[in-house]
């Protein structure tokens, strides 16, 4: 199916972090994304982004059985910082699978399984996320050129492939606990996630 995208008004933003500006886009009539973002994107050169997946628990409730808030928080602080940069909020929650699913899949890793196998247990992929929409919304907002704040490397050769230059990574490793260690642990080993950057 072609990714239909509508882009909705842009409005002011003022947040703890600092002043931004909002835009929404629908998605295939259903989906609403939100671009979070700073300074003048429509020029040549590469634009600060963070691609970040909607996380009720972690970025509302401030859970700590993952990354996700802690994540969110630390990129809208670096682009404020930068003065120039674009946080894509896309509607991805559980790695696709949606909320319901995804505390689904929290109660069986309390019952031992890890992140991957709650997802596949559940009849589900491991990480069933898309990111044409993202490089559709990055043209939209005018530029094809970042640097990527991510661990993830699928995040990259996705975008890549739907013609948006990656020219450099930053890792974005922050909010290690007790509670998320096994998790990061698996995303490293079995989702070829790159951390212990700091290491």
């Amino acid at each position: 199916m072609t990714t239909k995208l509508i882009q909705g008004p842009v409005a002011a933003l003022p947040t703890r972090f600092g002043n931004f500006n909002i835009t929404v886009f629908k998605e295939n009539d259903f989906l609403d994304h939100a671009v979070i973002f700073i300074g003048d994107l429509k020029t040549d050169e590469p634009v600060l982004c963070r691609i970040h997946s909607e996380c009720l628990t972690g970025d509302v409730f401030g859970s700590m059985r993952c990354d996700c808030g802690f994540q969110l928080s630390a990129a809208l602080e670096a682009i404020q910082k930068e003065g120039r940069g674009a946080l894509l909020y896309m509607r991805q929650e559980g790695r696709g699978i949606g909320l319901f699913n995804k505390i689904r899949a929290y109660k069986l890793q309390d019952n031992g399984a890890d992140t991957v196998d709650a997802n596949v247990q559940l009849g589900f992929p491991a990480d069933g996320r898309e990111y044409e929409a993202c490089a559709q919304i990055m043209k939209n907002m005018g530029f094809t050129k970042v640097i990527l704040m991510t661990n993830n490397p699928a995040k990259i050769e996705d975008i890549t492939v739907h013609g948006i230059t990656v020219t450099e990574r930053r890792p974005i490793e922050f909010g290690r606990n007790a509670y998320n260690e096994e998790y990061l642990n698996t995303k490293e080993k079995r989702m070829r996630h790159l951390l212990h950057h700091q290491d």
